[in-house]
């Protein structure tokens, strides 16, 4: 039988999705399916609307073998899981002779634990578990919310906390999840043959594609125990996001808090004299973070030093006595013993950690005015990491709207551990870049307008010229307006001062959970949605509602953030440009995806405004404006508000 040829199977896969075949999806599945028969590595720059995910599933799923998909948002999972795959698969199923297998696969935590929902959750003050269900009240928030969970859990047949809507609050979940940590595993729990946890990791063992999730894709990598089956092919969707997510993943962090509840739950598991050792560690350590101000610490303060000594040592006798006795009179002994042990476990790997000292970590403290002090660690850099992990044994394709920074690819790729493009040598990944373009004419469809005239945005105080701006923008567009802004502070003034100069409604970010807000803002073309972080990568309102999008400043990361200042100085002793290679390249990203939000259709029109003269004026200005989409470039006040009206009365005339 001779073998489909890809252009065959990419048209029957458009076909099926009621999509239209792009010239930028084409170019992307040869060069998936190139690097999966030569065994290399793309970076694949693929535009809005391009139709990428067809773009890497069709070439995949001919290859025949075990592909994973990594992405970073849970939408896209949901899409890839119930929407893409199952079409794809349908529509190749006639050519390929054979039907692949596909599942998805997050954290221990994202499922609900059958033994925690029926044997109770631990409690701090008492030994044993308590009933969680007797004790919250049924009318309170949490009360209701574990009532729910106890009905959903006779219904589900996945226990993925996201095939639960509404959703419910952290807290609650927290109730009947477990970590790995915490998990008895399958053979000692008297659940494990029902296990929704194990069920996931058995059908992701027999699927040709497993969906998962960065921070997972990084627990595999960085914890060395495997999680996820073996494969052939890694592919890594939105793959803007992975070194944050593989930092997040890799950065431990100690309270308080956290340090008095395994004090607690480790005091009846063990004789007194080391339970008494971990409870004095734990109240010196508590007088040094009373005393904690936020910042990076280059040295650890002898005092601290002390502490994490002292933590680190009764941990450790801890967890090896934990590990020696029994106690009978303990209800459900060996849950109540591994939850203690992933307690100790947990603060002893981060004090040691911190203790030992890497050149290549960096600790700092963060005050929160109502939890107060952490003590954090991260890596300097994840580079090395990815570059060993991510990129031997198999085919690794990453892709995303935006991975070339300044105008090329190897800023995004020296943050993977790659070399630039073209280097070769031992134990140097060889890979190709490649931008397929974006089938929106960006020049035609958007404007990006800078307020040049502007002042230049301080640290602190109020923006009033800033204010008079954006008032007269939302006007001019008749509402249809998304507002980024770099700091939640920014956007909450904004909100306000505006609440009352403007007729247009005004969502702000944290009053109704995102979706929510989303949904509001895309039914009603005169409403505005005012936000920071999430929205400027998580907006999808293609048409009328979202004619304007407004970045309030110029996203740096802020000076006194530890980890990126470090980062920065790293490279400047290095000999290179840290401002260029950190700040302005994070600052790029974010620019590019929050561009990105306003044309996400072929008829969608519109403006992006930066209200920061310094996109305009400063020598980074064109390196930040080269990682934007192509649009049409002013800094024309007037001009801008005569084409938003223009754009406005064309939509009231459509009717919307």
């Amino acid at each position: 039988m001779t073998k489909p040829s890809l252009p065959d199977l990419l048209h029957a896969a458009v076909s099926a999705v009621g999509g239209t075949e792009r010239p930028g999806q084409v170019a992307m599945a040869e060069a998936v399916a190139e690097a999966i028969d030569d065994n290399s590595h793309r970076l694949i720059q693929a535009g809005t609307g391009t139709g990428k995910s067809l773009g890497y599933l069709v070439p995949a799923l001919a290859h025949g073998e075990r592909v994973v998909v990594a992405t970073a948002t849970l939408a896209l999972q949901r899409q890839l899981v119930e929407r893409d795959l199952p079409r794809t698969v349908d529509a190749l199923h006639p050519q390929l002779r054979r039907r692949p297998q596909f599942a998805m696969l997050k954290g221990r935590s994202n499922y609900l634990c059958l033994h925690r929902l029926h044997e109770g959750a631990p409690q701090d003050e008492e030994e044993g578990l308590f009933d969680q269900f007797e004790a919250a009240t049924p009318t309170s928030k949490l009360g209701k919310d574990l009532l729910r969970l106890r009905d959903w859990a006779d219904e589900t047949e996945t226990g993925d906390r996201d095939d639960l809507t509404p959703g419910v609050s952290d807290k609650a979940w927290s109730q009947i999840s477990v970590s790995s940590r915490e998990c008895l595993g399958a053979t000692k729990c008297a659940y494990g043959a029902e296990c929704f946890a194990e069920a996931a990791r058995e059908r992701a063992k027999l699927a040709d594609v497993v969906v998962t999730n960065h921070a997972l894709l990084a627990i595999d990598a960085i914890e060395g125990a495997p999680v996820l089956p073996q494969h052939e092919v890694l592919i890594v969707d939105e793959a803007h996001e992975l070194v944050s997510r593989v930092t997040g993943v890799a950065t431990g962090e100690l309270t308080p808090g956290q340090v008095n509840r395994a004090v607690k739950r480790s005091a009846k598991l063990v004789d007194e004299k080391i339970a008494d050792a971990l409870q004095t560690a734990s109240e010196s350590f508590e007088r040094v973070m009373e005393l904690a101000l936020p910042g990076r610490l280059e040295q650890i303060p002898e005092d601290l030093g002390y502490a994490l000594m002292s933590l680190r040592d009764a941990a450790r006798n801890v967890i090896s006595a934990i590990g020696a006795t029994r106690d009978k009179s303990v209800h459900d002994e060996d849950a109540v013993r591994k939850q203690a042990l992933a307690a100790v476990e947990s603060i002893h790997t981060v004090a040691e950690r911190i203790t030992n000292g890497s050149e290549y970590d960096v600790v700092w403290y963060e005050r929160h005015d109502r939890f107060g002090a952490t003590l954090r660690v991260a890596p300097l850099s994840v580079s090395g990491l990815l570059r060993e992990k991510l990129f031997e044994d198999r085919s690794v394709v990453l892709t995303s709207a935006t991975l070339k920074i300044g105008g090329d690819f190897n800023g995004v790729a020296a943050s993977l551990g790659l070399s630039p493009e073209g280097v070769e040598g031992d134990d140097v990944p060889v890979w190709k870049g490649l931008d397929v373009g974006s089938p929106f004419d960006y020049p035609k469809q958007g404007i990006l307008y800078v307020a040049k005239h502007l002042a230049t945005p301080g640290r602190e105080g109020t923006r009033g010229d800033m204010m008079d701006e954006l008032a007269e923008l939302i006007e001019a567009a008749g509402g249809r307006t998304l507002g980024l802004f770099s700091s939640m502070r920014g956007a909450k003034a904004a909100a306000e001062e505006l609440r009352g100069r403007i007729d247009n409604p005004i969502l702000l970010q944290g009053e109704e959970t995102l979706g929510e807000l989303i949904k509001a803002f895309a039914a009603d073309p005169k409403t505005c949605l005012f936000g920071t972080l999430s929205l400027w990568q998580g907006v999808d309102v293609p048409g009328p509602s979202c004619q304007l999008v407004v970045m309030d400043r110029i996203p740096f990361p802020r000076p006194d953030d530890p980890l990126m200042s470090a980062r920065q100085k790293s490279v400047e002793e290095h000999g290179g440009n840290g401002f260029m290679a950190v700040a302005a390249t994070h600052a790029a990203l974010l620019m590019a995806q929050g561009a990105g939000r306003l044309v996400r259709a072929t008829g969608d029109r519109g403006v992006v405004a930066v209200l920061d003269p310094r996109l305009a004026t400063a020598r980074y200005g064109s390196f930040l404006r080269a990682t934007l989409p192509d649009f049409w470039y002013t800094t024309d006040r007037n001009q801008v508000r005569r084409s938003l009206a223009a754009i406005d009365a064309t939509a009231q005339a459509d009717g919307k």
